[in-house]
């Protein structure tokens, strides 16, 4: 922000940057600091030991494709864990009792 006096000691004009100014700083700032990292090699984008995947395909078929990947294991194990108990009884109470009489018998 600046500020700009004139002659007239009344008057005080200010200029303000916009909003787009100050986000294009910031993303500008990111880009550079990123651009360090990669160039010092404290991030580094590994794609060397990749491979794509061997797929042969015959007219009318679907394709077989050969792919090594990791196995995963499903299963279950033994573990001591707390679980809440809950007791319930039977008590004999009065209920209230809905019903229809029939005068006419």
């Amino acid at each position: 922000m600046s500020d700009y006096r004139s002659t007239d000691r009344d008057t005080v004009v200010v200029k303000r940057r916009s909003g787009g100014t100050v986000i294009a700083v910031i993303v500008v700032a990111a880009l550079v600091i990123v651009g360090l990292l990669f160039a010092t090699g404290f991030w580094s984008a590994d794609v060397k030991e990749g491979a794509l995947p061997d797929v042969s395909v015959k007219g009318g078929e679907m394709p077989k494709v050969d792919v090594d990947s990791k196995e995963v294991v499903v299963g279950t194990s033994k573990a001591k864990v707390e679980v809440p108990k809950v007791e319930t009884e039977t008590k004999t109470i009065d209920v209230p009792v809905v019903g229809v009489k029939d005068d006419n018998k």
